[in-house]
């Protein structure tokens, strides 16, 4: 017959195993870190500056001096990890990346962004007011967590057909350390979706839709293109973003509004983009003037298409004469 103490001690075991396997059933499985988590401990405040550096020295070319003028839109940035993209270089846009990148519109970008959140793929997002000029900034306060150390963000150029700078999927954090401070230069990308040119084009669908493509000086090849400045082997930043890492007091912070701040941003000085001056084609040959034999002349004509700016190329002369040969004579009536 079994004592009392053994019958008490196998009770016991057996009901530390119920509850270990219950606390393991509740806790679910240990998974690794994901390599688009951070290792580091806690969350990581930063002050985010976006600034515009758009400007009749930079971008002489087109640039848009009402109806409307060169502006920003507000800018969009979202927190996640690699199960989320917000937009991709040489992927085709999203319904919610066309409508912010055609008329600004952000309302199908959020929606996606919190359907991604209940996924646990995006950790927040946040918003700036617009800016009224090309240069000017904006700022907004992020807070990322470990499991979505990832930033990727958008600001609409304003007026253009369908073109946009941004930063997709950048990772905040290296090597299980959040970073302290990075300045990204921003390009203007083409989102795919409408075939204009220049920054006033008429909406122009483009069919079918093509990839998200960067905008260079030679790329779109096309003169009548805003950008297109053959003499640069790249164009200047047209925008960028500051990311500063903040230290969080246990005390109440005030955040940041969506606010130009001009005493705390220095501008940054670009070197000025030289715009070459373009003509037409020469127009057809007038009629000779004056007696062949003794010095006729005839004379052609062509006007300026763009003039020169910053050191540019200088137009040509828009004139052009030549002396009258017999064939080029008018016939007397």
């Amino acid at each position: 017959m079994m004592s009392s103490e053994f019958l008490c001690c196998g009770w016991l075991q057996q009901l530390l195993v119920v509850l270990l396997k219950l606390t393991l059933s509740y806790a679910g499985p240990i998974r690794p870190i994901s390599s688009s988590e951070c290792s580091a401990q806690g969350p990581a405040s930063y002050i985010l500056v976006f600034s515009g550096h758009w400007s009749t020295q930079t971008f002489p070319k087109q640039y848009p001096l009402f109806r409307p003028p060169a502006q920003w839109s507000k800018l969009i940035a979202v927190t996640h990890n690699r199960q989320f993209r917000l937009w991709q270089e040489g992927a085709l846009a999203s319904p919610g990346v066309q409508s912010f990148a055609e008329v600004g519109l952000t309302v199908e970008v959020v929606k996606g962004a919190r359907d991604a959140r209940k996924r646990r793929a995006v950790g927040a997002m946040y918003r700036t007011a617009g800016i009224s000029n090309g240069i000017g900034h904006s700022s907004t306060e992020l807070l990322l967590q470990p499991r979505s150390p990832l930033l990727s963000l958008m600001v609409k150029v304003i007026p253009s057909p369908d073109w946009f700078v941004g930063v997709d999927s950048f990772n905040l954090c290296e090597d299980g350390q959040w970073k302290q401070e990075v300045t990204l230069d921003l390009h203007p990308f083409d989102a795919g979706t409408d075939s204009g040119f220049t920054f006033s084009s008429p909406n122009f669908p483009t069919s079918p839709p093509e990839n998200i493509t960067q905008i260079t000086s030679q790329m779109p090849n096309h003169p009548a293109n805003s950008f297109y400045y053959p003499r640069l082997t790249e164009l200047p930043p047209i925008a960028s973003v500051r990311i500063t890492r903040q230290v969080r007091s246990s005390g109440r912070q005030t955040p940041l509004s969506n606010h130009i701040l001009p005493n705390s941003i220095s501008p940054q000085r670009f070197s000025e983009t030289p715009l070459d001056c373009e003509v037409s084609l020469w127009s057809s040959w007038g009629l000779c003037l004056g007696p062949c034999s003794r010095g006729g002349l005839r004379h052609r004509t062509r006007y300026i298409l763009l003039r020169p700016a910053n050191a540019g190329t200088p137009c040509p002369e828009l004139e052009e004469q030549e002396e009258c040969t017999l064939h080029t004579c008018a016939k007397k009536q």
